[in-house]
């Protein structure tokens, strides 16, 4: 990966490092395994190990393990799989959340012990009720704030114990009812959870929340940088505030320090991670790897590439401030990395056959074509030739409109590579349906232009009818109508605008023989027609990754 622009971040750790000249720039990426990373968790992958690699520091990887109840070990595989497919690495600095629990649970005893916690009777319900949590103008209340140490401190461990159901108490950090930032309103840092742990199994029924584990680990870890989206920046009082009450074993150093950077937000694009859950558990999509999920492994298998994605992060760049970036960008990004080296094909999506009335029965010849006209070094490939041939029905027009120089009742075009063809009759089926075209073929102009010099303007792709292979092909497009997931109805969910022509399944279209024998995950740029990519999943499907020119909203 390329080092990413200066930008504020890098700004304030070059303050940091000016009045701490000996520190070691240490950052650290935390995803929660309860789903499959997408596009938006890569544009902090690409700040959090970017910004080590600028500085030549180190990154670590822990999963963020501390709410059980979505969570297991198949998305931290998945997690691993996809951060190493786009290029990063954390070396041996691998962790979980979990693996502090015990030590989490010794510092909430702690600040018991001094005064700084205590144990709450108070329900979720009554919790965010304005009469105990305040308002702007009026504090919280909460009526368990002067029960003694000693009494929390053994109702704490009777929670441990198991001997109450979920949501009888909580425990909750001793700070300031009256803060106008709510989050420093006395705010739960642990809570009771009867659910089992993919990996601690029932040995814990209390778990810390995420605000006051965080800063625990970063500092276990020697994180000096916690980087995170824009929606944390209200938690930053309380993550100084846990770093800086919390006797954290060796952290005396005033760091880590939390800096916030605006998220990723794309048109046409839903980052929720319980939206993408609920496609996948309701069946509305093929599985986290769908083609039309924002996942990096539905990329993947879309046919994206690892360097398409970080140069079109690397593109949007690291702001203070929310923005929607436009789907196109990523879309172009592809394209130009295609365009350079995606080998050139001939696949027929709505295939209709010609048969070449004056070409010899049972002969067939070969002509060259370019794999890539962008690239001489790919060379050529020869195409079989024969008297039945494919055009696309988009080829044709029996009744054409004005400057259509494609394939036209008694119109000349040239088939790409090979003969000029003029259309002399077209034979129907019953039901009017085009059943073939006749045409005759110049056949002194196999290899250039006619002997007359007359002009033929259209060039049309084509394939032998006897060679052609049959093949499904998948159309992607969207997922979702909204442009702007910000702009969702309070009172509409984001199902109700799942793009009904998401997925476009064609059967029965035709591809050059070659492409019969072409891998899964293998990538190519159909003729006048999009970038393809080998499906992984189903056999002898290729995905449309993007349309070869940006035609979105024609």
């Amino acid at each position: 990966m390329e080092e990413m622009n200066n930008n504020f971040i890098y700004d304030l750790i070059d303050k940091d490092l000016a009045e701490h000249p000996d520190m070691k720039v240490h950052t650290r990426f935390p995803p929660e395994p309860n789903g499959y990373l997408h596009i938006g968790h890569c544009k902090a992958l690409c700040v959090d190990f970017g910004t080590a690699k600028k500085y030549g520091g180190l990154c670590n990887l822990r999963m963020d393990d501390t709410n059980p109840a979505k969570e297991d070990t198949e998305y931290v595989d998945a997690i691993k799989e996809d951060i190493h497919w786009l290029g990063f690495d954390w070396d041996d600095r691998f962790f979980y959340g979990s693996d502090y629990f015990d030590i989490d649970y010794e510092l909430a005893e702690d600040l018991i012990k001094r005064g700084l916690a205590y144990v709450c009777e108070l329900s979720a319900e009554e919790f965010r009720d304005p009469k105990y949590c305040g308002d702007l103008t009026h504090p919280a209340v909460s009526p368990c704030r002067s029960r003694s140490p000693e009494e929390s401190l053994d109702l704490f461990r009777r929670m441990k114990a198991g001997e109450f159901p979920e949501g009888k108490y909580t425990l909750r950090a001793k700070i300031d009812l009256e803060s106008g930032n709510f989050c420093m309103r006395d705010p739960v840092i642990y809570r009771i959870k009867y659910v089992e742990h993919h990996r601690q199994g029932t040995k814990w029924c209390i778990f810390p929340m995420y605000d006051f584990a965080h800063p625990i680990q970063d500092a276990l870890e020697h994180v000096t940088h916690s980087l995170c989206s824009l929606e944390y920046e209200i938690h930053r009082p309380l993550y100084n505030w846990v770093r800086d009450n919390v006797n954290i074993p060796g952290n005396t150093t005033g760091f880590p320090r939390q800096i916030e950077f605006a998220r990723l937000n794309i048109t046409y694009t839903v980052l929720s991670k319980r939206f993408l859950r609920g496609l996948v558990e309701g069946g509305v999509v093929d599985g986290w790897d769908d083609p039309r999920m924002p996942t990096l492994c539905g990329l993947r298998r879309r046919g994206y590439t690892a360097a398409s994605i970080l140069d079109f992060i690397g593109r949007t760049g690291v702001a203070k401030s929310d923005s929607l970036v436009d789907i196109r960008q990523l879309e172009a990004c592809l394209r130009d990395e295609l365009n350079q080296k995606a080998p050139r094909r001939i696949a027929i999506e709505k295939p209709i056959k010609v048969v070449v009335d004056n070409y010899p029965e049972g002969k067939t010849e070969y002509f060259e074509v370019s794999n890539n006209p962008s690239d001489e070094a790919a060379g050529t490939r020869k195409l079989p030739f024969t008297r039945e041939l494919y055009i696309d029905e988009s080829d044709f027009a029996e009744v054409p409109p004005p400057k259509f120089f494609r394939m036209k009742p008694d119109g000349e075009v040239r088939l790409m590579g090979a003969y000029i063809v003029k259309c002399e009759r077209i034979e129907k089926n019953a039901d009017g349906s085009i059943k073939e075209i006749h045409c005759t073929a110049d056949l002194e102009t196999g290899n250039g232009m006619p002997a007359d010099g007359r002009k033929v303007k259209g060039t049309i792709h084509w394939l032998s009818a006897d060679y052609a292979k049959d093949v499904t092909l998948h159309l992607y497009n969207n997922l979702t109508t909204l442009e702007n997931p910000s702009d969702k109805p309070d009172d509409k969910d984001y199902t109700d605008f799942i793009n009904p022509e998401s997925l476009i399944v064609v059967k029965g279209a035709k591809i050059e023989p070659a492409l019969a024998d072409a891998a899964p995950g293998d990538k190519f740029q159909f003729v006048r027609f999009g970038y393809f990519c080998k499906d992984t999943k189903n056999e002898n499907t290729f995905n449309r990754i993007v349309p070869l020119k940006d035609s979105f909203g024609k």
